[in-house]
């Protein structure tokens, strides 16, 4: 990515085509192609910036953070499938978790328990129009699927997500059975992954009964 220059606002693709561009350009990535690589680091990184900001509350580790994202791109892409997510959702979780290794070795995780909606908050100096555009649908399509979760599966999964607690803290945490805790997050997120799929948030399961 170094040297690799943001694409002009007149050559970006429009919010509703960014998984077909992001899975082109990992897919070029996948053949070993650098540029295809670049491109997708020109059209996201300030997507996997603004997660990796708002969890590190550091802007150093949040462009040391991005960079690793984009090198495990690299290597990850030839096993990249649609299965794993759209492609902002992998790069995403990917982010997630870069930063996650990076605060539990500098602070303790308490501090940056935060909810999901605003995970894509983080301002990032020169934002096009259109990327704020795309960033606010983001938010928009992340905040409708959170409202369709019970608050008890939006609660573990905004801590699982954030604070990196294992699913036995957080049934501690919460005063839950580990299989209760369990279950919430594995239907939250899989209505969170239909969300940002495109889908229908709720086509994925019913509620649990606490």
């Amino acid at each position: 990515m170094t040297g690799a220059s943001p694409a002009p606002d007149s050559q970006r693709p429009p919010a509703r085509a960014n998984d077909a561009v992001w899975s082109e350009c990992i897919r070029r990535a996948a053949r070993g192609d650098q540029q295809g690589l670049a491109e997708l680091y020109d059209h996201s990184s300030r997507l996997v910036y603004s997660v990796a900001l708002r969890i590190a509350s550091n802007p150093a580790d949040a462009e040391e953070i991005t960079l690793d994202v984009y090198s495990q791109v690299w290597k990850l892409a030839k096993d990249y499938t649609t299965e794993r997510g759209s492609p902002s959702a992998w790069l995403v979780m990917m982010a997630r978790s870069r930063a996650l290794d990076k605060v539990r070795s500098r602070i303790s995780r308490s501090q940056h328990e935060t909810t999901i909606e605003t995970a894509f908050d983080a301002p990032a100096a020169g934002d096009s129009a259109e990327e704020s555009a795309m960033m606010a649908e983001s938010r928009r399509r992340i905040q409708t699927a959170m409202q369709e979760l019970s608050p008890e599966q939006r609660q573990a999964i905004e801590l699982s997500f954030f604070s990196g607690m294992t699913h036995s803290e957080l049934a501690d945490r919460l005063g839950q059975p580990l299989g209760t805790v369990k279950t919430r997050i594995r239907l939250g997120m899989l209505k969170l992954r239909t969300a940002l799929s495109g889908g229908v948030a709720g086509g994925a399961g019913g509620e649990v009964v606490a």
